[in-house]
């Protein structure tokens, strides 16, 4: 039997994946020094990869290149949350209008195992990450890669605001009802109030987002 080979994937590439994924987990907070020296260390790399994957990651807005300091992580203000989270209503719920009519009984049932399993999580720190997955299943029928890539990405960025701090706030019961809600308007395919259900459920996340800097000023 030959045997199988699998390609190496580009240094760059494996540098910026690896930090992009630290960065929009939280490993790698706002205003962080990236030091190239360090880094290729811990890639096993040179140099030169590194300094390609934080130019890319300068372009994704994760990575700010600042004089006499060299690249950091980029630090994302409250109004460019806001602001995320109207590009979030925008993107999303015109992939969830696209999504509904493909929708297949495997894809609904998918989505609803999420939401059971989050239901049952009691760590909130677990439930931004379950939120997004049941999202994520309605939306992924719509079959737009690129459409889905700028959510993933534009979610990506918000996320690393609201990770926490907006699931303590806002708790698990409204955004559970919501959740159910949700999928059982994409079950009868109600394409109208599953949508203004969807814009209402992110501007109430704008809400939290909001009341959640007020109370740690």
């Amino acid at each position: 039997m030959n045997k199988l080979v699998v390609p190496r994937r580009p240094a760059p590439e494996l540098v910026r994946d690896g930090l992009r994924e630290a960065i929009l987990s939280g490993a790698l907070v706002d205003g962080t020094q990236l030091r190239q020296d360090q880094l290729a260390e811990q890639f096993g790399t040179s140099r030169i990869p590194v300094r390609e994957a934080l130019r890319q990651l300068e372009a994704e807005g994760l990575v700010t290149i600042e004089p006499n300091r060299g690249a950091v992580v980029a630090s994302v203000s409250l109004d460019d949350v806001l602001e995320m989270l109207d590009i979030r209503i925008a993107l999303e719920c015109y992939a969830l209008r696209l999504a509904i009519p493909q929708m297949a009984e495997e894809d609904l049932d998918a989505a609803e195992s999420i939401l059971e399993g989050y239901n049952l999580e009691p760590n909130p720190e677990s439930w931004g990450a379950m939120n997004w997955q049941f999202h994520w299943a309605i939306y992924a029928p719509c079959h737009r890669p690129r459409l889905l890539g700028m959510i993933e990405a534009n979610y990506g960025h918000v996320n690393r605001f609201v990770r926490t701090q907006v699931s303590l706030a806002t708790g698990k019961e409204r955004p559970r009802k919501e959740h159910e809600l949700l999928l059982a308007l994409c079950r009868e395919g109600d394409i109208e109030q599953a949508t203004s259900l969807l814009e209402t459920h992110i501007e109430q996340t704008k809400k939290s987002v909001q009341a959640s800097r007020r109370h740690k000023t």
